[in-house]
C-alpha cells in the first residue's frame, strides 16, 4: 500500500479516463403547462463530461420529447470530482478528542 504524505504533488494521478468528468448540476427553469406564465424549477445532477455535457444534452433532449413543460432557462454548476483533500483547523476549542 503506498504511503501519502500532506502535499497534493505526491498524490497518486488518478485515473485519465475520468479527468473530463464533473458532478455538473442544472437547475431547470420550466413554464407549467396549466399556467404558463409560472415558472417551477427542477434540479438535476450527475457525473457529467466537459465541455460538452453530453449526459445533460440526452437529458433536456428527453424533457422536450416527452414532459410538457416548456424549457425556460437553464442554470449549469460543475465541480472536480477527483482533487486532494483539505484539512480544515478549527480555533473554536471544539476539536474531538482522540
Amino acid at each position: 500500500m503506498q504511503e501519502l504524505d500532506d502535499t497534493a504533488d505526491d498524490l497518486p494521478t488518478a485515473d485519465p479516463s475520468l479527468s473530463d468528468y464533473r458532478l455538473t448540476t442544472a437547475e431547470i427553469f420550466y413554464h407549467l403547462q396549466d399556467y404558463p406564465d409560472m415558472v417551477q424549477t427542477y434540479v438535476w445532477q450527475e457525473l457529467d463530461r466537459l465541455p460538452d455535457f453530453p449526459k445533460l444534452h440526452d437529458f433536456l433532449g428527453l424533457w422536450e420529447r416527452e414532459i410538457d413543460g416548456k424549457l425556460h432557462s437553464i442554470r449549469v454548476a460543475y465541480v472536480d470530482i477527483i482533487r486532494a483533500g483539505e484539512w480544515l483547523g478549527t480555533s473554536t476549542g471544539n476539536d474531538i478528542p482522540v
